[in-house]
């Protein structure tokens, strides 16, 4: 997520801005949708297009430049986690993620490479995809979760955009996100309640309360995963991980806090309700 709960401001190259958002995100948003939906190979092809983006970015940001040689590992590790998982063995994931892992770091120490990004690197995007092919193929409730989450996530971001810009006020952690407001937080607090408190009632099933309480977690946990990507940019010197996305930088610019929120949400589910991670999420007493 970028810079969404800004301060107060009026101009041109705001609602340029704005605009080239919003025409992005009616070209994304469908696609995510339709693979949510249908779920399977469809979901898996969709997150195998963007951890290879990602992958790409995180190379740029963590691994010592943006290039084939330093993000393969990354992206195959990833695409193998992501069949594993789509084929019903999500334990031989997390396998595979600790062997790319640990090649990756024989490999930084027989260069001469630091070792610790690789450390941040291949769990910041494995575990998430895992966790978002796990959810999705839970068959209690797998597609309505997915939906859920994506819901839940937008909102956050649409909210803390508007309600920072209406209102403003304090900086939330100036020193990482300039930007970012305890009034955007609020709001996307609030906009991910309202998310959670529908899909209850849609539902009918479980404590519209308390998934609208869980929801509005998330958004806390979606905020951090925003920190940690800014972070890395503001070490890395770059404004955004790439331009791959107009209005939006890269593609991990646009799901950080989905990478945080899905693995938070996943874990949630599998606590909660063993192994049926979506309803487990979902419904509450």
């Amino acid at each position: 997520m970028q810079d969404q709960n800004l301060q107060p401001g009026s101009g041109q190259s705001v609602r340029s801005d704005l605009a080239v958002r919003a025409l992005s995100a009616l070209v994304m948003a469908p696609l995510a949708l339709v693979a949510a939906w249908w779920g399977g190979w469809a979901f898996a092809l969709l997150l195998t297009l963007s951890a290879c983006a990602m992958s790409w970015e995180l190379a740029g940001l963590l691994l010592g430049g943006a290039s084939l040689s330093r993000s393969a590992g990354l992206a195959l590790t990833a695409i193998i986690a992501i069949f594993l998982t789509t084929s019903g063995s999500p334990s031989l994931a997390l396998a595979a993620g600790l062997i790319g892992l640990a090649l990756e770091a024989a490999r930084c120490l027989m260069r001469g490479w630091p070792v610790r990004p690789a450390f941040l690197a291949y769990p910041y995007l494995v575990l998430p995809l895992i966790a978002l092919v796990w959810l999705r193929a839970d068959p209690v409730l797998g597609r309505e979760a997915t939906l859920w989450i994506l819901a839940v996530v937008w909102a956050i971001d649409i909210c803390a955009y508007f309600s920072g810009r209406l209102i403003g006020g304090p900086k939330l952690a100036p020193r990482i996100s300039p930007k970012k407001t305890w009034a955007g937080l609020i709001g996307g607090m609030v906009g991910a309640a309202i998310v959670g408190a529908v899909t209850a009632m849609l539902l009918g099933q479980g404590s519209v309360w308390a998934l609208a309480l869980v929801s509005a977690s998330l958004a806390l946990v979606e905020q951090a995963g925003d920190f940690v990507e800014s972070g890395w940019k503001r070490r890395a010197g770059v404004k955004d991980a790439s331009n791959l996305i107009p209005g939006h930088g890269g593609m991990l610019d646009r799901v950080d806090g989905l990478v945080a929120a899905s693995l938070a949400a996943t874990l949630i589910g599998l606590l909660h309700g063993g192994l049926h991670p979506a309803s487990g999420a979902l419904i509450w007493p």
